[in-house]
């Protein structure tokens, strides 16, 4: 079977290429360019696995005039940019020792050994420079099921890093079948040594659930956490019942935002848990603050914008397990272009201070009361 693409074919990976095997060393693209090539979906990211030593790979690409980048060098890794494309390069490896959190790997000449210390089967798919792939561990018909399994014991991958137990839940909303269900000896696993998430750093923990909720589909896959006692474990206090609504709403309406899939699950300490940005930690918040009001769909509109405002009503429709409204988009756009019609000016010189504060915030909590329809001589009578 032979892969194809721009990426592939794009000429500094192939000078890289090139340059490698011209001294007599494997370059094999690995991962989820590969699997992503087999399965038609974009390919972002190039990864190369090599039987040459890092250090022989910076020699040979600064040579070659490549720049080199030693990004990762202490476990067999540097960037190497080829004609403009980030390439990262790896030496074959075999772990020698694992923690659950890292690993301590000696690098490897064949193929077969490195592919055995990968997640899952579909992710240790190789293919040559001229896209001819390699199944070092026959992972191909899993992958064309749309079956994310383990490489080898589940246990045992799982015992080696636990994020392999989100990665298993991500990976299952992104490639996997739904229909088929999720493979039983990978969630067996994962519900068995769910504890060993709590040792993750909130940092890798918080990466693997934007990228899981940023799935065309999460739902599924984050009822297979809850079942399996994860998201208890990431998100305590997390409700997933909402999500599987909301989604469906969205297909129809507006694009996918993880951060309204992360506010319609809720739990404690969000921001926290998941190392969230300050933006995105204060949009997930407003929104679970707007659903909890008794705002109307202008006043939503207005106190959160357009886009934000739309999220918070397809979260109260979704929370509230309600039909949406009729003509709430036109409202929550009203909302959104409205002006309150009193400022400080109006109140001035009268009021001063804390005082003008405290006059405009009741003058604004009755203008959103009557659905941003007072006029400012209502407001001010």
């Amino acid at each position: 079977m032979k892969i194809s693409g721009a990426w592939l074919n794009h000429a500094g990976t192939q000078a890289l290429c090139a340059t490698l095997e011209a001294a007599g060393h494997r370059a094999l693209f690995v991962g989820g360019c590969v699997r992503n090539a087999l399965l038609g979906v974009a390919v972002a990211d190039v990864d190369i696995a090599t039987d040459a030593r890092p250090e022989t790979v910076t020699a040979l690409a600064q040579a070659a005039g490549l720049r080199v980048v030693p990004t990762g060098i202490d476990h067999g890794t540097v960037t190497v940019i080829a004609g403009g494309v980030a390439h990262e390069v790896t030496t074959f490896r075999r772990d020698v020792e694992t923690d659950g959190r890292r690993a301590v790997v000696a690098f490897a000449v064949d193929v077969a050994e490195d592919a055995a210390r990968r997640d899952f089967t579909m992710n240790a798919l190789y293919s040559d420079a001229r896209g001819e792939v390699i199944d070092p561990l026959g992972g191909m018909p899993d992958l064309q099921a749309r079956r994310v399994r383990f490489v080898g014991d589940a246990h045992l991958r799982i015992r080696e890093d636990y994020l392999r137990i989100l990665r298993f839940f991500r990976f299952h909303a992104h490639y996997g079948d739904p229909s088929q269900g999720m493979d039983a000896e990978g969630l067996a696993a994962s519900a068995e040594l769910a504890e060993g998430v709590e040792g993750l750093s909130r940092e890798r923990i918080g990466a693997e659930m934007r990228k899981l909720l940023a799935a065309p589909d999460p739902a599924p896959a984050v009822a297979a956490m809850a079942q399996a006692g994860v998201l208890a474990r990431v998100l305590p206090g997390a409700d997933m019942r909402a999500l599987a609504p909301l989604v469906h709403l969205e297909a129809a309406l507006v694009p996918l935002r993880w951060q309204r899939r992360l506010a319609v699950l809720g739990g404690q300490d969000v921001a926290e848990r998941l190392r969230l940005s300050r933006a995105d930690a204060a949009s997930v918040e407003a929104l679970r603050d707007a659903v909890g009001r008794g705002w109307s769909l202008a006043a939503l509109g207005y106190k959160l914008g357009a886009e934000a405002g739309v999220d918070a009503v397809l979260l109260r429709t979704a929370l509230l397990e309600t039909p949406l409204p009729p003509d709430w988009q036109a409202e929550v756009a009203r909302g959104a272009m409205s002006v309150m019609p009193v400022t400080a000016a109006d109140l001035m010189p009268d009021l001063q201070g804390a005082a003008l504060g405290v006059r405009l915030k009741e003058i604004e909590a009755r203008w959103l009361a009557s659905d941003l329809r007072l006029t400012r001589a209502d407001l001010l009578a």
